[in-house]
C-alpha cells in the first residue's frame, strides 16, 4: 500500500483534529454556561473590531455558545490584554490582537501570561506620499533624498506599531533618515498626508485606498514580499528597490495560559471553520488582509518569534516605544 506524502498526512490529521475538537464542542461548552467573551482593546468600528466580528458570530454557530464581543479600548490595548490575562483558564476569555507592537510598559504577551489560539489574518501596510506638493515619483528617487534627516517625515498610528517598525524598517535597509512622526490612530494620520502636513505615510491599506484612487496619495509600495489583491499595480517595496524588505500587520487571537489543550483546539476550529465562511473572507479582502489560518502552537511560536524580530530593530534603532 502506498504511503499518504506526510505533508498531506498533517493536512489531513489537522482537519481530523478540527472535526473531532468541533464535534467535543457542545460537551466542552456546556449549555447554560456564560457567554464566550471576545475581548478587543481597540473601539468599535475599527479594524480589529470588523475583523473580530466577522468571525465571532460564526464561531457562536459552530460551538453552539454565546458570544460577546466587548471592546475596551486604553492604554494601546493593554486593558484588554490585561483583562484577558487575569480571566478564568475556562476558554470562554479570548482576545484579538493586532500586531506587531512593541511597549515599554509590561503587559500581557503570548508565550507567557497568554497562550495562542489562532491566527485571524495577516495584511501589508503600504508607503504612501502626499501629491499636495512635489514629491519624487520613484521610491529610489525619495530614498536618495530620503538620507537627509530634514528631507522628509513618515506619519504612523502611533509608536511601536507596526507601521512605525515597518518605516524603521526602511531607514535600516535603505540607510535613510526619515523622521517619524507618530499619531494617536491612523485616521489623522491620513489626513495630514493627504494635507500635505507630513509628506509621507507608512499606513494600512484601508484607510489610504480611497485616497490611493482619487490621486490625492501615491503609492510608493506596499511592505509585504507579495503585492496586495488590493492594490495589484502597485508593487512591493522589496520589486521597488528595497531588498528583503518584508513586514506586514497580522491579528490573532489568545486567552489566558492555563485554558485546557481541549478548550483551546475547539476554538481553533471553530475559528478555522469561520475563515472559511465567503462572507468572512469578501470582508477580510475589503479591509485588505488575507485569513491566515493556523493551529494555536503555530500562532504562539509565530507571534514570539515576531516580537523578537522586531525588537532586536527597536534596539538597534533606539525606538522611543511610548
Amino acid at each position: 500500500m502506498n504511503k499518504m506524502p506526510s505533508v498531506s498526512r498533517r493536512h489531513a490529521m489537522a482537519a481530523l483534529g478540527g472535526a473531532v475538537a468541533l464535534a467535543a464542542s457542545p460537551r466542552l461548552f456546556a449549555q447554560g454556561a456564560r457567554p464566550l467573551t471576545w475581548l478587543v482593546g481597540q473601539p468599535a468600528g475599527g479594524s480589529v473590531d470588523i475583523l473580530t466580528r466577522l468571525v465571532a458570530r460564526h464561531v457562536e454557530q459552530a460551538l453552539g455558545q454565546p458570544v460577546v464581543v466587548d471592546n475596551r479600548p486604553g492604554a494601546a490595548g493593554a486593558i484588554a490584554l490585561q483583562a484577558a490575562a487575569r480571566a478564568p483558564h475556562d476558554g470562554l476569555t479570548v482576545v484579538t490582537i493586532p500586531g506587531p507592537i512593541l511597549t515599554s510598559m509590561p503587559v500581557p504577551r503570548i508565550g507567557k501570561e497568554l497562550t495562542g489560539v489562532a491566527t485571524l489574518a495577516k495584511g501589508p501596510m503600504v508607503l504612501v506620499g502626499t501629491t499636495a506638493s512635489p514629491m519624487p515619483p520613484t521610491l529610489a528617487a525619495l530614498l536618495a533624498a530620503g538620507k537627509d534627516p530634514k528631507a522628509f517625515s513618515f506619519a504612523s498610528s502611533g509608536n511601536g506599531t507596526s507601521q512605525h517598525l515597518a518605516g524603521e524598517l526602511m531607514n535600516q535597509i535603505a540607510g535613510t533618515r526619515i523622521v517619524h512622526v507618530p499619531y494617536k490612530g491612523g485616521s489623522q494620520a491620513v489626513t495630514d498626508v493627504v494635507g500635505g502636513q507630513v509628506q509621507l505615510g507608512m499606513l494600512g491599506i484601508t484607510p489610504v485606498l480611497p485616497h490611493i484612487k482619487s490621486g490625492k496619495l501615491h503609492a510608493y509600495g506596499v511592505t509585504t514580499a507579495t503585492r496586495s489583491p488590493a492594490l495589484p499595480d502597485v508593487p512591493t517595496l522589496r520589486e521597488a528597490g528595497l531588498p528583503g524588505f518584508d513586514a506586514d500587520q497580522w491579528f490573532v487571537v489568545a486567552a489566558p495560559a492555563g485554558v485546557p489543550a481541549e478548550r483551546v483546539r475547539a476554538l481553533n476550529a471553530a475559528i478555522a471553520q469561520a475563515l472559511q465562511k465567503p462572507e468572512v473572507q469578501s470582508g477580510y479582502a475589503a479591509a485588505g488582509v488575507t485569513p491566515a489560518p493556523a493551529t494555536a502552537e503555530q500562532t504562539t511560536t509565530f507571534v514570539v518569534q515576531e516580537l523578537q524580530r522586531w525588537q532586536t530593530l527597536a534596539k538597534k534603532a533606539d525606538l522611543p516605544l511610548d
